[in-house]
């Protein structure tokens, strides 16, 4: 490019990030002195944080720092390579198998991220031919994977199984070779679980596959944390479970797609994501083989977040917050109408001036005029900690409304 041309490059990107600001939707990342715990440090001083996806604490666990450790010394630092070359060690295959036997499937494969497992997913399995009936309310890792595809694609209401069987209807009479359900196990900003029974209902009567996005639920939900379907008791019936590593199992990084050992075996040969990026790190690899060790008999951990999340909700309804309804640790604060959004920023800038951590989430990431702070409880937070949390809040909302 000329440096004319460059110049009116950047002056559009800047006009656009200007635009983002105005609308208020402008991320700021607040820079961590501090390793990821329920206590932390920022640049801005000492916070409790109630944003993470640490649900069982143990992202600063020394047990999975200390496997890590061992596994750098033994294994080295990266594998410079992808997985089919020379990137596969005998931990990768421990791992997988692992995840595989703690999720009751036959079989797993890691990726670089859950992201990319969503990615490298549906392109190999699903054509033209085909039909996937995705929630409203799914991850954007969802979504981008199943665009990759050239299958009709029809979307149903969140959660809402008379529309889904609408959309199942639909597809089969379209005629369609595949048909699969495609939902996240909890949506995200809610803290809302998928009907899975229901689910797997209408997928046994329509011949459909049934795969769920089980990121925020994986390692704390259900019996050992094994998730969504084993809470919800589908265990058997869901087909294609993915994943991460990087929230609940340790907080690092890396996903999984664990389903049948033909798919996963699939995946090997054609998953993009897979063939063309280096092979999870060693020391992600070790650590997360041990936080997988250590949710398996996390039952006291787990027994704390429910009592935390209990406990969190409890109070802020006493104190008149307006709060989505649901057990999951994940909890919305809401803010509605067309001033919500300028309210739970200005909340969640206050809070941190109080030394408590949240975020505020307004649209498009989710919709117009539902804003909201996401809490997200730990079972590393203690019942002082929740009541610090609740007391920020209210300080922060009568400053808020004060101005």
């Amino acid at each position: 490019m000329t440096r004319d041309a460059v110049a009116e490059f950047l002056s559009s990107v800047s006009a656009e990030l200007g635009e983002i600001e105005q609308a208020g939707l402008y991320k700021r990342e607040r820079e961590l002195t501090t390793a990821q715990s329920a206590r932390i440090a920022t640049t801005a001083g000492a916070s409790l944080n109630f944003c993470a996806n640490n649900y069982l604490g143990l992202a600063d666990d020394p047990r999975i720092v200390t496997a890590a450790k061992d596994a750098l010394e033994e294994w080295g630092f990266g594998m410079a390579s992808v997985r089919f070359i020379c990137g596969t060690q005998s931990p990768h295959r421990a791992l997988e198998e692992e995840i595989a036997d703690y999720l009751g499937l036959a079989d797993s494969i890691l990726f670089s991220s859950c992201f990319d497992a969503n990615g490298g997913l549906f392109e190999v399995f699903f054509g033209p031919e085909d039909a996937i009936v995705s929630d409203s309310l799914n991850h954007a890792s969802l979504i981008d994977g199943i665009r990759l595809t050239k299958a009709k694609r029809l979307r149903y209401a969140n959660a809402d199984l008379d529309d889904l069987r609408a959309r199942l209807e639909e597809a089969r009479d379209a005629n369609c070779r595949r048909i699969a359900i495609v939902t996240d196990g909890v949506f995200s900003m809610d803290g809302s679980y998928a009907p899975l029974e229901g689910i797997c209902d209408l997928a046994d009567e329509f011949g459909a596959l049934v795969i769920v996005d089980d990121s925020h639920a994986t390692g704390f939900v259900g019996e050992q944390g094994r998730g969504t379907h084993e809470l919800l008791g589908v265990m058997g019936r869901v087909d294609i479970i993915t994943g991460t590593l990087g929230k609940a199992l340790g907080g690092a990084s890396g996903g999984f797609v664990a389903g049948p050992s033909e798919v996963v075996d699939l995946l090997r040969q054609k998953a993009r994501p897979y063939l063309f990026s280096n092979a999870v790190a060693p020391a992600v690899v070790a650590g997360s083989r041990q936080a997988l060790s250590l949710a398996r008999a996390a039952d006291a951990e787990r027994v704390q977040l429910r009592a935390n999340a209990a406990l969190f909700r409890s109070l802020m309804e006493e104190e008149g917050f307006d709060l989505l309804p649901g057990t999951h640790p994940i909890i919305a604060v809401m803010f509605p109408g067309d001033d919500g959004a300028r309210l739970a920023t200005e909340i969640a800038d206050a809070m941190l001036d109080d030394g408590v951590y949240v975020i505020a989430f307004s649209f498009p990431v989710v919709p117009r005029g539902k804003a909201r702070i996401r809490v997200q409880l730990s079972a590393g937070h203690t019942e002082a900690d929740i009541r610090a949390c609740v007391r920020a809040f209210v300080e922060a909302r009568a400053r808020v409304a004060g101005n």
